[in-house]
């Protein structure tokens, strides 16, 4: 994704794109579907074990690696998300997420969706500096513990985020939208939904 070496015809709307995707892309770092610190309460052992089925997700992804999360339908709970590497070391360009929630936890295997969205390009529009990108792919959920043992399924998983960029107030660029990544942004809207079916075994 590089503009590097691109001949001069095509590199203002190359270079622009990049920026627009690089802005995109640091704000969805740390966007984690499924994530969160491992613990899980006695009580949570205590109770049953769900009967499994359809899932809705509802994400809202925070300033780092971590978020927030609501699951509805076969499971009905809610905590935080984390997003990790394959080792469980927190990273916020982790492929993989734990979620805890209040009964239990468990794990998601996010590569797939990663591979996915990795070359989207954003729909950018240069008359009213908006730029948005959505993108969908699976999320394979394992490692459960607490209510969730044993827990299997795939949901998948739709990241969408947009912005409004600033223009430039002087130079010869002025009136101009600015997308560089180093301008702050003069709104931004970022969600990660999904739906999906789970096991128990």
């Amino acid at each position: 994704m590089g503009h590097q070496g691109l001949n001069a015809s095509i590199n203002c709307s190359t270079v622009l794109t990049w920026e627009v995707e690089m802005r995109i892309v640091k704000a969805m770092l740390g966007v984690a579907m499924l994530g969160g610190l491992l613990f899980v309460g006695s009580a949570a052992f205590a109770a049953s074990t769900p009967a499994g089925g359809a899932v809705k997700v509802f994400a809202r992804p925070g300033m780092g690696a971590g978020g927030t999360i609501i699951i509805t339908g076969a499971i009905g709970d809610y905590g935080k998300t984390l997003s990790i590497d394959k080792n469980g070391k927190t990273d916020s360009n982790g492929k993989y997420v734990k979620i805890t929630l209040k009964k239990g936890s468990f794990e998601g295997n996010s590569t797939a969706l990663a591979a996915k969205t990795r070359h989207l390009a954003p729909a950018i529009n240069k008359t009213t500096c908006s730029a948005s990108l959505s993108g969908t792919g699976p999320v394979s959920l394992f490692n459960g513990a607490g209510l969730y043992s044993g827990i299997s399924g795939t949901v998948m998983i739709t990241e969408t985020f947009a912005f409004i960029a600033p223009r430039f107030t002087s130079g010869k660029h002025k009136g101009q939208c600015n997308f560089s990544n180093n301008a702050p942004g003069l709104a931004q809207y970022s969600s990660i939904t999904g739906t999906g079916k789970v096991k128990f075994s």
